[in-house]
């Protein structure tokens, strides 16, 4: 498990540090402070390599660089099968890298990162470890298995036309074919991350979308009982699909490795997640997380799972109140300081406490709104407020503004209560 990550001049601020839980990680924050950059970090601390120094077709997923002169560096610490071990790493400006203590680490297990564009990338122990010979470090295998959105639906190119993975289609279909362990896995996964009991992710039946594609594709059986390709489906369900596929073929792939390997598979896997609500309906939003922490407990077994994700979602938020536990759980938020002799960026790990309401987590520290009204209905509240401040408003704009606010707000919204309360009061409302 990921146990610390300390960055010096590297990234939105001029330190920042995170102890991560060992079960559930959440990140919270506005855009550009950095969120994307932790996983991408916390990616190349448990397998040190960046996504896009392996597949180049990656628009995001780059080296991290220092933000400004001097030193910078990366310490992590994670825990392995047998002990926690951490790293320093700094980087070599000569050599435009990061180094650190020569030799192998320590294995994290199986590590996953779904990124918000739809790229995939793998790290799996059985099959991308490296060794060491001498006071060298030798990749022997591949480095991780890193997608491009399209690669993980069509298909995983190697060197001298082999393929790393077959794809979301290829697989899926064949897996149905086979109506094997794979295709429950998959049904299974399916079934786990569906918006809601009511609406499952049911395969139905494979088809042909097209004279000039000779693919047998898979389709979801809809709730009006009509099957629809998944090249069709929503944004959302593509998505989900695409996460309960590579979530199943790493840990397929991984449990064939290592039968091979003669060892036992991995006792750890990880999940990082950038944007976990991403194309979600709200009703989705709500079982999400749980969802992903199910699948990767059903497929993993005994082992010990940890998931890492962003989130922008009050609903997010909402949805683990329930189950988060402060022992083995962590929410990381981030904030801009912007006064003058500061003009930083803060990562804080702040206490989790129900807010009750999905509204309430609108205005909580996660994402700092001042109300969860609509602005503009905001600016008339605060106009209204200004006005019945007033020594002596007068009685035909207090009319007025009472009708204004009749239009824009509930008639069970508190500050109509209190606006009636001392408009009455002030004997300015017959």
């Amino acid at each position: 498990m990921l146990k610390n990550l300390k960055m010096t001049n590297v990234g939105p601020a001029p330190t920042m540090e995170l102890e991560f839980g060992s079960r559930l990680n959440l990140l919270t924050g506005d855009n550009g402070l950095g969120k994307s950059f932790l996983l991408d970090i916390a990616w190349w601390a448990l397998t040190r390599k960046w996504p896009a120094e392996i597949n180049p077709k990656l628009t995001a997923g780059k080296k991290a660089m220092p933000a400004k002169d001097g030193k910078a560096s990366i310490e992590f610490s994670f825990t392995g099968k047998t002990r926690t071990e951490g790293y320093p790493s700094s980087f070599d400006r000569h050599d435009q890298a990061w180094t650190g203590r020569p030799g192998r680490p320590s294995n994290p297990g199986l590590v996953l990162y779904a990124m918000v564009d739809g790229s995939f990338a793998v790290w799996d122990p059985a099959r991308n470890y490296w060794k060491t010979k001498g006071k060298q470090d030798v990749q022997e295998r591949l480095p991780a298995y890193v997608f491009s959105p399209a690669e993980v639906w069509d298909g995983l190119p190697g060197e001298e036309g082999k393929w790393l993975c077959n794809g979301l289609i290829r697989d899926w279909a064949g897996w149905q074919k086979e109506k094997g362990d794979p295709f429950k896995r998959l049904s299974e996964a399916l079934k786990s991350l569906a918006p809601a009991d009511e609406e499952p992710l049911v395969p139905g039946k494979l088809t042909r979308i097209s004279l000039d594609d000779a693919r047998d594709i898979p389709t979801l059986r809809m709730p009006y009982g009509q099957d629809v390709p998944i090249l069709h489906a929503s944004a959302g369900m593509r998505r989900i699909c695409a996460l309960a596929y590579l979530l199943v073929w790493a840990w397929e792939e991984h449990l064939s490795a290592s039968k091979l390997l003669g060892k036992p598979p991995s006792h750890q896997a990880i999940f990082l997640v950038d944007e976990v609500e991403s194309h979600l309906h709200p009703r989705w939003q709500l079982r999400i997380v749980r969802s992903v922490l199910d699948v990767m407990k059903g497929l993993a077994g005994e082992s010990q799972v940890q998931l890492i994700a962003a989130t922008h979602s009050p609903l997010v938020m909402a949805s683990v109140e329930s189950v988060f536990d402060q022992a083995k759980d962590a929410w990381f938020d981030l904030d801009y300081d912007s006064s003058p002799k500061s003009l930083r960026v803060l990562v804080t790990r702040r206490a989790f406490e129900p807010r009750g309401d999905i509204s309430n987590w609108l205005t909580s520290e996660a994402f700092d709104l001042p109300s969860a009204r609509n602005p503009d209905y905001e600016a008339l509240i605060r106009e209204a407020g200004s006005l019945i401040e007033q020594p002596a408003p007068a009685p035909e704009s207090v009319r007025a503004m009472h009708e204004r606010l009749l239009e824009a707000l509930s008639p069970k919204d508190p500050f109509l209560f209190r606006w009636r309360a001392i408009c009455e009061k002030k004997g300015l409302l017959a």
